[in-house]
């Protein structure tokens, strides 16, 4: 079985390391096929990459049309049977995470695999800002979406539904969970524990007018698949991560 993984970056000299490190310290029975994508970095992000060099398949770096273009050209270039999405300031939080996957692919049939995922502090990537527990599937209709960071699908399910869709700037990966798994059926299974930590800072919910452009976005994505979105999808969505706040 071939794993194949993306790794999109841009400036992320800071980050990069924490994040490559995590993915080729995986282990368990796969061939492991990362790829990482690189916007045209001039912090040092491929001096950084430079030192992992040996267990990535395919460093490239030039201009791109923004952070789901880079996507669909590491999907475009990725042999793996399974494909997984990790961005440059998250990390996988143990070695068992992608064994932990096949495992579940392996007991479920599913096309796709999703668990949880932990916020954690900007600054140092240790303490725990934020949990978001994904629970089994439940139904877009209803503002539910597994976090994409911990999703990793079959390839098949590109070949058959398409790539990231560029007519979005925030939610092309929303819009991609929604056509593969609500609109064309792609089944999904839930491996319950945490597998990603992500570093807080993301740009939809830092201000009103941010949160305003999402939810229009979470729209757009309904429209662009034929389909007029839930009346209260803007407001059910944004509850939802309600909870992620709640004691822990």
């Amino acid at each position: 079985m071939t794993v194949s993984v993306i790794t999109v970056t841009f400036n992320a000299a800071a980050t990069v390391d924490m994040a490559v490190r995590s993915v080729l310290e995986q282990s368990g029975d796969f061939r492991l096929d990362y790829h990482i994508v690189d916007g045209g970095s001039t912090d040092g992000t491929l001096d950084v990459l430079k030192a992992h060099q040996a267990g990535i398949a395919q460093i490239t770096s030039g201009p791109d049309n923004g952070l789901y273009d880079a996507m669909n050209r590491g999907v475009a270039r990725a042999k793996g049977d399974i494909i997984g999405i990790l961005n440059a300031d998250d990390a996988y939080a143990d070695p068992q995470v992608i064994a932990d996957v096949l495992r579940t692919f392996e007991e479920t049939g599913a096309d796709g695999v999703y668990a949880d995922l932990d916020y954690v502090d900007e600054a140092t990537a240790t303490a725990i800002t934020r949990q978001w527990k994904s629970g089994g599937p439940g139904d877009f209709r209803k503002g539910w979406m597994p976090p994409h960071p911990t999703l990793f699908v079959k390839r098949s399910l590109y070949d058959q539904h398409g790539l990231f869709n560029l007519q979005l700037r925030s939610a092309a990966d929303y819009e991609l969970m929604l056509r593969f798994f609500h609109f064309r059926g792609a089944t999904l299974a839930y491996l319950p524990r945490t597998t990603v930590k992500m570093r807080a800072g993301g740009q939809s919910n830092a201000s009103l007018g941010n949160r305003i452009k999402a939810n229009a976005e979470d729209a757009k994505a309904w429209r662009l698949n034929g389909s007029a979105p839930p009346v209260l999808l803007r407001l059910v969505k944004p509850l939802r991560k309600i909870r992620q706040f709640s004691k822990r």
